[in-house]
């Protein structure tokens, strides 16, 4: 699959068989995230990897009333907590780039597994205090994002249908809409 097919195909997985991920794919993911572009290179990401199902279970409890909304997550073979570790922030013109940064990670993470067959789902619905408590964070940690990952069923649930219907999901603004050209004045 080239990059365009990969690109428009993927879609936000909530719904996983049981089949575990073996570890040389799950070894190219992170390795995607970790090959990943940063302003001034600082890789501010850290990735923490949640692979045993008895642990994910667990973890779905602990992201707050929020994160309820995610218990689908529970059936992934594997969850994968973007972070950012602000020592390794970059500021430039008053922004601060670890979320740009870590972002760009992630998103060749998902690609990554994508082009495996395996799907994902960027969540942001966490409650971050309560999480990085969870988790014993380093106070100069963020959390970024959370992503289930793991090979889509076939059938979809009424609350993934619900969920996909209700975020429009496949609703895309057209190029005239988000792009200008320049033209000198």
């Amino acid at each position: 699959m080239d990059i365009q097919e990969l690109i428009q195909s993927r879609y936000s997985v909530r719904d996983f068989r049981p089949d575990p991920i073996p570890e040389a794919v799950l070894q190219e993911i992170l390795e995607a995230g970790r090959l990943a572009p940063s302003a001034q290179n600082r890789q501010p990401w850290r990735y923490i990897v949640f692979d045993k199902p008895e642990e994910i279970r667990i973890l779905t409890k602990k992201t707050g009333l929020i994160g309820l909304s995610n218990f689908f997550i529970k059936d992934a073979p594997v969850v994968i907590i973007a972070c950012a570790d602000l020592k390794k922030n970059t500021r430039i013109n008053g922004k601060d780039y670890y979320l740009v940064d870590t972002a760009i990670s992630f998103q060749q993470m998902i690609l990554t597994a994508w082009q495996h067959g395996i799907g994902s789902c960027w969540m942001a619905a966490f409650s971050e205090a309560l999480l990085a408590k969870y988790l014993g964070l380093p106070k100069s940690w963020k959390i970024v994002a959370i992503s289930p990952f793991g090979y889509p069923k076939e059938d979809k649930t009424m609350y993934s249908k619900f969920l996909s219907a209700m975020s429009k999901s496949k609703d895309r603004q057209p190029l005239e809409q988000i792009v200008q050209f320049w033209k000198t004045p």
